[in-house]
């Protein structure tokens, strides 16, 4: 028998400046979402609730998905290629929000690597930034961002743990 555990993350090995991960699967964004988020977050802007406001009084005629749900999205998307195994998120250097998110819109998301740097004062770790879009289901940029991720060399990373011991529970 063969057992496989799925990667989460990459080490600092792992990364090669130039390289691109197309993220799987994307999110259709709901009307639901977009308002528990907003209240969760406490955003009571009506652009993003309120279909009468955002009908006559708004440029876009009709709701718009609230920008940090989209930036959240697309971030999260990003984890199980870039950050599941990662000591730390250090950073977000830019974030723009490219252009308006509507309710059933569809966001998929792509990370390229553009910088991969030892750490200078501890030899079991680096960083490597990489910039992130969010992409809607017409192929349009709505969301861009670039951050630095503190990552583990191979050799030093935790072993993954399960709070079960070793024994084989297929037997």
């Amino acid at each position: 028998m063969t057992a496989i555990e799925r990667p989460f993350g990459r080490y600092l090995e792992d990364f090669t400046v130039g390289d691109v991960y197309k993220h799987w699967p994307g999110k259709t964004i709901t009307e639901a979402d977009d308002h528990l988020f907003c209240m969760i977050t406490m955003n009571h802007h009506p652009l993003h609730s309120n279909a009468w406001f955002a009908e006559q009084e708004t440029v876009h005629g009709r709701n718009v998905v609230v920008g940090n749900l989209v930036y959240s999205l697309v971030l999260g998307m990003s984890v199980p290629d870039v950050s599941g195994a990662a000591i730390a998120n250090l950073e977000i250097e830019t974030l723009q929000h490219k252009m308006p998110t509507f309710h059933g819109d569809t966001i998929y998301a792509e990370t390229r690597v553009l910088e991969v740097t030892e750490s200078k004062s501890k030899d079991d770790r680096g960083v490597v930034t990489v910039e992130t879009k969010g992409i809607n289901q017409r192929g349009e940029e709505v969301c861009f961002f670039k951050r630095k991720v503190l990552v583990w060399k191979r050799a030093a990373a935790p072993a993954r743990k399960r709070p079960y011991d070793d024994r084989d529970i297929w037997a």
